[in-house]
């Protein structure tokens, strides 16, 4: 089962590049920069990866990206997260980034993307992986900063794909972004927002309604609600959920009691996704294990996930075509 899973294609939805920042890799960059950080070795800072709610994990996440500062920075984490990729048979993964993370710290917009999209241009070239960009905007801060970021992303409108919505949830709901979601899209920016981790089903009404988004990131409080169910089955919108950071985050209290099975039960459209892999235990490979372990997942159900990857993904109808015909010929292939 765990050849299958390894050896499966399969696209990465739900990824915050920020997120993805090994001890090792922040360590070196801190050096590099001279940047003094709170922790004096690789382990200490790994053991502090230990939270016990969403504000928890933001803290430490916030405080490692400020090692952070250039080009060469956000190209060096970039590549590094796309050769984990590589390695876990990943074919395509759409990367949220926080330009906001940095901006507020005075780096500019430019060096954080240019340093992002190059490693991408690179990782298509010597990886063949295939990835595109969601701006994501800080649900914490004001509706007028995350015009001031949609401004600031104009420019560069060629190198991102959608805007999204993420940071702390709780007292935030979506509709303090409604405007700056109307202008994103206006710019041709496809709307996403994380909404259902810790805010309750009220929150996914809200994205869905009042953003118009089209796709829910976590989306697990759904389940609160059985109309709000059946027009996510109405509406064809698939779930970004992520197995490993709802334990993390306390979120679900173990594995077992994780609801993703029930939600492909209803009728859900749902993904497997690491979000924050240095942070939360595991890259993708591994909340696909832990997962199919906890819950006895068959590998149809495996195959089903993978297929939604691809198939809610943000890429035009023939690279979805293109790759679900590779994931079909790899089921076909282990039924033999």
């Amino acid at each position: 089962m765990q050849r299958f899973i390894n050896n499966l294609p399969k696209a990465e939805l739900h990824l915050h590049i920020e997120g993805t920042f090994d001890p090792e890799l922040m360590f070196e960059i801190a050096k590099r920069n001279q940047i003094k950080i709170p922790f004096s070795s690789v382990e200490e800072i790994r053991s502090a990866y230990e939270f016990n709610c969403l504000q928890d994990f933001l803290n430490i996440y916030y405080q490692g990206a400020k090692v952070l500062i250039q080009e060469k920075d956000f190209y060096d984490l970039t590549y590094s997260y796309l050769e984990k990729c590589a390695a876990q048979n990943v074919r395509h993964t759409e990367i949220m980034f926080d330009p906001q993370t940095h901006t507020d710290r005075g780096i500019s917009f430019k060096t954080v993307i240019t340093g992002i999209s190059k490693a991408m241009e690179a990782a298509k070239e010597n990886l063949n992986i295939s990835s595109l960009l969601i701006m994501s905007y800080l649900r914490h801060l004001s509706e007028e900063k995350a015009f001031k970021t949609l401004q600031d992303s104009l420019p560069f409108k060629n190198l991102i794909t959608a805007v999204g919505l993420d940071s702390s949830e709780k007292g935030n709901p979506p509709s303090k972004f409604k405007k700056v979601f109307e202008a994103s899209i206006k710019e041709g920016y496809i709307p996403l927002a994380h909404a259902g981790e810790e805010g309750n089903s009220d929150y996914i009404w809200e994205a869905i309604d009042i953003l118009g988004i089209k796709r829910i990131d976590h989306g697990n409080n759904a389940l609160q609600d059985k109309n709000l169910i059946a027009e996510i089955i109405k509406r064809d919108i698939a779930l970004t959920v992520c197995p490993l950071s709802n334990t993390a985050l306390q979120v679900v209290n173990d594995l077992k009691n994780h609801p993703l099975k029930k939600m492909m039960n209803l009728g859900l459209k749902v993904t497997i996704n690491s979000d924050d892999p240095a942070f939360f235990g595991g890259q993708i490979n591994k909340n696909f294990i832990e997962l199919q372990k906890a819950l006895d997942l068959t590998k149809k159900e495996i195959y089903e996930l993978s297929k939604n990857s691809f198939q809610y993904s943000l890429l035009d109808t023939e690279t979805k075509f293109k790759f679900l015909l590779e994931l079909e010929t790899y089921y076909s292939e282990q039924n033999l």
